[in-house]
């Protein structure tokens, strides 16, 4: 089977920086948060954070402002109207039902847009809409722990992404290739 990563893979960005900045244009209470979600996404980009920082740096921005947006199913859906047009055209050229989408976007951004594209297999990171407080966050090794625990007797024939921060992933893969734009080269 194949499985792919999501963001700057199958989608031409990061979905959470493109919703952040979606409310960025609407909202101008999340800017309070901007300083400190460009940090983490300068950190993200250079891999200098572990999963526990993941989580403090995101702490912040999900309990304080995530969890007072009242319209964000409607959003979610306003978002992907103007950005499903990012999703990369090769994916729908090589995609099989049983493909597994594994990614660290969070799940009420990820339901909407794996419903349009018909995917049914998909494992996002989880927020508790009313705490803020990460259920699960699907980043680093614990990709491979919640893909192990949802669905144990899968096999990873291809694994695609464009990131060194999926090495675990990568790890139980047979065959990893490696996506930056368009272009794919096998890796391993």
């Amino acid at each position: 089977m194949n499985v792919y990563d999501f963001d700057n893979t199958i989608y031409d960005g990061e979905t959470l920086v493109d919703f952040i900045l979606y409310y960025v244009k609407t909202d101008p209470r999340i800017w309070k948060y901007v300083p400190k979600l460009l940090v983490i996404c300068f950190k993200d980009a250079f891999h200098l954070f572990t999963v526990e920082d993941a989580v403090d740096a995101y702490a912040s921005f999900l309990e304080g402002y995530y969890t007072k947006i009242d319209t964000i199913e409607e959003d979610v859906k306003k978002f992907w109207d103007k950005n499903e047009k990012k999703i990369k055209p090769w994916y729908e050229k090589v995609r099989k039902p049983d493909d597994i989408i594994v990614s660290g976007s969070t799940d009420f951004i990820l339901d909407e847009i794996m419903k349009r594209m018909g995917i049914k297999n998909y494992i996002g990171s989880s927020i508790d809409k009313k705490t803020g407080k990460f259920k699960r966050l699907c980043f680093l090794e614990n990709k491979v722990k919640f893909f192990k625990e949802l669905y144990p007797d899968a096999h990873i024939d291809n694994f695609y992404t464009d990131s060194m921060n999926d090495k675990a992933m990568m790890d139980i893969a047979d065959h990893v290739y490696f996506v930056k734009g368009d272009k794919i080269e096998q890796i391993k």
